[in-house]
């Protein structure tokens, strides 16, 4: 009996050391929903609105600057002022052209009168032809004489006018190089003026992405300060030359459409793409070499388990990745703690992550 009861109790204290195995508990993970990437980012740069044609415009003539009668950002018309010279100089050349040619006519009269007399004398056979030759050639030279006065007078009004500088065509002041008192040359730059009917963006390009930039690169133009303001572009033309300091080179876009906001001088941002092969971008924390293979770990949002499979890796920066096969879109990955994860592992998608 005694044995018995030994025994029981030995089957008891077995019985009680035996517990049964807790269930794994359920982890906790970050993910994301990925997407598919159809175009390739070439970059973003930034630069602005400005007129495809723009006019440096300056006087005819020397001067001091008198006045200067629009300020920059002015809407100005054919013939509007811009600026006008000291006209003092101008003035005393038309007196000197203008009395210059009233001596003129009054010697081309009394060259006539001597013509006219000489003429008389040699016909009644008083004067001698040689005479008569001698105030015809002066009358000629006078005659000569004054077509030059007359035009030394027409050159000297237009001289006057030129202290006047006018627009030739509608436009817009972008920018003044002289201000009023500074004393100029002719031809020497004194205002830009734009036409504001046909505007383009002009951004400056690396010259290592215009060597390498594939035909099919497509330009989204958008204003910096409200981006949904934003069209597309192609390009009209880029300098031959890279700049020696930066190594760049300027880029002119045409436009598709040209929206409103869009004035002479708006700050933009123009991203360049291109269309590639379908690939996904995923962070760097969800990749993870196994036996030097990349692999993810994927989400089964039903079950709420993960499994791991291999990707077919692109390129890779400090951040992320660029994934050609392995996964697609619309799946869920782990993106965060993926060293500590086993295949079939119940987890719980965390609820701040991205859906």
């Amino acid at each position: 009996m005694r044995r018995l009861l030994l025994m029981c109790a030995g089957l008891m204290l077995v019985a009680c050391s035996k517990k049964e195995a807790p269930p794994e508990p359920v982890r906790p993970v970050l993910s994301i929903k990925v997407e598919a990437l159809g175009e390739q980012n070439l970059g973003r740069f930034a630069g602005n609105i400005q007129a495809r044609y723009e006019s440096n415009v300056g006087f005819r003539v020397p001067g001091r600057i008198a006045s200067r009668s629009v300020d920059v950002g002015a809407e100005v018309e054919k013939g509007d002022l811009l600026a006008s010279l000291d006209p003092t100089d101008q003035q005393n050349q038309l007196r000197s052209a203008e009395g210059n040619l009233a001596s003129i006519q009054a010697n081309l009269i009394n060259a006539q009168a001597t013509a006219r007399r000489q003429q008389s004398l040699f016909d009644q056979g008083v004067g001698s032809q040689a005479q008569l030759d001698s105030a015809l050639t002066d009358l000629k030279t006078t005659q000569a004489s004054l077509d030059q006065a007359r035009a030394s007078v027409s050159q000297a009004k237009d001289q006057l006018n030129y202290v006047e500088l006018r627009a030739d065509h509608k436009a817009v002041v972008t920018a003044w190089m002289a201000e009023a008192g500074q004393v100029v040359t002719a031809g020497q730059q004194v205002v830009t003026l734009a036409q504001p009917d046909i505007k383009e963006a002009v951004i400056d390009l690396p010259d290592t992405l215009i060597i390498q930039m594939p035909a099919d690169v497509v330009f989204k133009v958008a204003s910096q300060l409200n981006p949904d303001i934003n069209t597309t572009a192609i390009v009209r033309e880029i300098e031959p030359q890279a700049e020696s300091t930066t190594r760049t080179r300027r880029a002119r876009l045409t436009l598709t459409e040209t929206p409103a906001a869009f004035r002479l001088g708006t700050a933009i941002s123009v991203t360049l793409s291109s269309a590639i092969k379908p690939q996904i971008e995923l962070p760097l924390s969800a990749l993870q070499e196994v036996e030097g293979k990349p692999r993810i770990w994927v989400v089964d949002t039903q079950a709420q388990t993960v499994s791991p499979r291999d990707v077919s890796v692109v390129s890779r920066t400090d951040s992320t990745v660029l994934v050609a096969s392995g996964v697609k879109s619309g799946e869920r990955i782990v993106s965060a703690g993926v060293n500590s994860l086993k295949p079939g592992q119940k987890v719980k998608v965390d609820e701040g992550s991205p859906q």
